[in-house]
């Protein structure tokens, strides 16, 4: 059973409860709210118990940029729409320090919330040499940093940016939005330690189905 993906569409409850009902420790208990509460999907209230989350899906953009993240970026399921090996020049995301005619892995997804509908269009690229097997992975559930890292090969930085930008024919189309209409774009680079460009990609969210957040939380001294 997946615990997670239950209680992000049913009513949440304190730890204890969870524990009780799934016959779980609090360590795993523990896990499966923050993870939730970092995808967006809850929210936690001390003393009062979980909730799930009103109004957009929220996504924390440091789960972005978080190299040693091994889950998917937005949890859900993803679709592969298209699987290919171009030249550079054709990936449809800009790759700095790779050569025009170097060949690239372009993998473009669509990912859907938990009542499976499209809430996000992802494109990324991967250059050829650095994973030449890649396209034998299960695509559809494969988080890059992690297949890196089962490569021995992890990244070290990643590096997000926000842009606006107009809805061309296609993303629109898998969006179900109007051709045109304004989004936010991010796009991301990942670099290997040895300042090697690892993947480049973009991903356009529904804006009506997500919204995007950062938090810094500073804990006050244990004596105040």
């Amino acid at each position: 059973m997946d615990i997670g993906r239950e209680l992000a569409v049913s009513p949440c409850r304190t730890e204890a409860e969870l524990q009780e009902q799934y016959a779980i420790g609090r360590a795993t208990a523990q896990r499966v709210l923050t993870e939730l509460a970092q995808a967006g999907l809850v929210e936690r209230h001390r003393r009062r118990g979980t909730f799930v989350a009103d109004g957009a899906r929220q996504e924390n953009l440091l789960r972005f940029v978080n190299p040693a993240l091994r889950g998917p970026e937005i949890p859900g399921r993803h679709a592969v729409e298209s699987a290919t090996v171009v030249p550079a020049r054709d990936a449809g995301v800009a790759m700095p320090g790779i050569d025009d005619e170097a060949p690239v892995h372009r993998l473009r997804r669509l990912k859907y919330d938990l009542d499976d509908s499209v809430i996000a269009v992802e494109l990324s690229a991967v250059p050829f040499a650095l994973a030449p097997r890649l396209q034998e992975e299960d695509l559809d559930h494969l988080t890059t940093h992690d297949y890196f890292g089962r490569l021995g090969v992890p990244a070290a930085k990643s590096r997000i940016y926000i842009d606006p930008i107009a809805l061309d024919a296609q993303t629109a189309s898998r969006l179900r939005v109007p051709e045109g209409q304004a989004v936010i774009r991010l796009r991301r680079l990942t670099w290997l330690a040895d300042g090697k460009l690892a993947e480049a990609r973009w991903d356009i969210s529904r804006p009506d189905l997500v919204e995007f957040f950062l938090e810094q939380t500073v804990q006050p001294p244990a004596d105040a």
